[in-house]
């Protein structure tokens, strides 16, 4: 849980500094890579480290995780200019991608199916409590101390995570390769990094830094193509590929890949979205929007934790489809809320959202965890979050086009009197709200109105994502299979692990 909480604060905690960070080290035009920088490692590391994890074992893994990732804090702590701080952010991305993956392993390989939704649930509330926590604390760092300290914190709880991994997690040497000298894909490991890289700046940067029909767009997603060309012919010919071609022949593994690639794309939606419109539209503040959103994190892990009464009865791909299902519908709930309306009906959706969310990602995780044997489980692992974290640039790049487009054509259908000196994005459109004052009471009603139909619009699109995991799941097996080595004592076999 404290590895976990190094890459859960570091990922929430920096996003109310930025304005004391860009008046320190300048570089306004760039700041956006201290989070888009960190995201790109993270994302492009899973699947490495989870083969890595499999060939030599969790704890080494994660310790060098852990060590990658304190230097990385370190070095941006002592950042002299805002290039230094990204690079810095990105050798941070680099252990965190470690931290990730391996946490989720090692979980299911401590405990077996009956126990796994309790532990699980653990992890789940460090995330919530960062989500919540971690803007707070830095936002009193930048404005008390000095926004370094932001960096400076993950010393002592990578240092306590450090020692309590070496001195109490062991496992048994029997489950590593049994290989004299394992082969490492050093070549799809490479492949793989350009791919993701091109293709996550190419989400990333595209219809922000520049158009998405433009020189670099172009060059970026036909690069990252060619890249996924190379990467399949490599991966084909390797020993010990990076990700082996059973993750996506496997149908219980490639139908979760699916579903929780889809959940990427349907989080943005309450994640990126739902604070400007609780601003905008609602008119809170950062902290009461903070907690609007925060309501989903509280009751995520709560469900989750009471999945396994659910999945026991019906199954993990029934629970699933009951989790989506219900998500799906509180997606789309969400236009239908009136205008202003009250912050308690947001929050009341966000809570029922987290729910269900809670009911349909847990159980899927332990599945496809249960479905394979220790030698794979750290594979199996990393492919379902690196999907996850895909779907999630995908529909930050897609949603983000939506929203644009959307208020574009509100801002040039404004009423004469008041097009004049309107703001032409959504950032711009927030922060002239928040200063209404500067604003006739007309106009700052109609840019309300304009980001209520802006932000409806994105939670279309999310339902839509709803159901296409909705649509994923129904071609996975409708009972998950149990590899012997994640069964219990006395839990029963249900089936053998599927075949290559």
């Amino acid at each position: 849980m404290l590895g976990m909480a190094l890459a859960a604060l570091d990922s929430t905690i920096i996003a109310t500094a930025v304005p004391q960070i860009v008046g320190d080290l300048g570089g306004f035009s760039v700041f956006s890579w201290l989070f888009s920088g960190y995201l790109l490692a993270v994302t492009v590391t899973l699947p490495v480290y989870g083969k890595l994890s499999d060939t030599f074992g969790r704890k080494p893994v994660l310790v060098a995780g852990i060590v990658i990732f304190l230097v990385g804090s370190l070095l941006c702590a002592g950042a002299w200019n805002m290039a230094s701080l990204i690079a810095f952010r990105v050798l941070q991305g680099l252990g965190g991608g470690a931290l990730q993956g391996t946490v989720q392993t090692i979980a299911a390989d401590l405990y077996p199916m009956k126990e796994r939704p309790r532990i699980q649930a653990k992890l789940s509330t460090v995330w919530a409590t960062s989500s919540v926590a971690g803007p707070a604390l830095g936002g009193l760092l930048a404005a008390y101390a000095d926004w370094r300290w932001i960096f400076l914190v993950n010393l002592p709880v990578g240092a306590l995570a450090l020692w309590l991994v070496l001195r109490h997690f062991f496992e048994d040497p029997a489950h590593r390769s049994r290989a004299e000298r394992p082969v490492i894909d050093w070549p799809g490991a490479l492949a793989i990094f350009a791919c993701g890289g091109l293709l996550l700046t190419a989400l990333v940067q595209g219809g922000v830094a520049w158009p998405w029909l433009s020189a670099p767009s172009l060059l970026l997603l036909g690069g990252s193509a060619v890249c996924a060309a190379a990467t399949v012919l490599i991966e084909r010919r390797a020993a010990e590929p990076i990700i082996p071609g059973w993750v996506w022949r496997r149908r219980t593994i490639s139908t979760v890949n699916l579903a929780l690639g889809a959940l990427g794309l349907l989080m943005v939606a309450p994640t990126v979205f739902l604070p400007t419109y609780a601003q905008a539209v609602l008119g809170l503040g950062p902290i009461a929007a903070g907690f609007v959103l925060s309501t989903m994190t509280m009751s995520w892990p709560v469900a989750a934790a009471l999945s396994s009464h659910v999945y026991n009865r019906v199954g993990i791909r029934g629970c699933a489809l009951l989790g989506i299902g219900a998500a799906t519908l509180v997606l789309l709930a969400f236009p239908q809320l009136p205008y202003p309306g009250a912050a308690w009906q947001p929050a009341l959706l966000m809570l029922a959202l987290g729910a269900a969310l809670g009911l349909f990602q847990l159980p899927l995780i332990i599945g496809v965890q249960s479905s394979v044997g220790y030698a794979e489980r750290g594979t199996a692992t990393a492919s379902i979050l690196f999907c996850r974290q895909v779907g999630q640039s995908v529909g930050a790049a897609l949603f983000g086009a939506v929203a644009n487009a959307t208020l574009a054509g509100r801002l040039a259908d404004a009423p004469a009197g008041i097009r004049a000196g309107l703001p032409d994005d959504l950032d711009a459109v927030s922060r002239a709200l928040e200063h209404a004052g500067t604003l006739s009471e007309q106009a700052a009603d109609y840019l309300r109105r304009a980001v209520d139909a802006t932000v409806e619009h994105v939670y279309y699109g999310a339902a839509v994502a709803g159901l296409l995991a909705l649509a994923a799941l129904l071609f996975a097996p409708r009972r998950f299979p149990v590899h012997a080595d994640a069964r219990g004592e006395g839990e029963a076999g249900p089936a053998p692990a599927e075949k290559g």
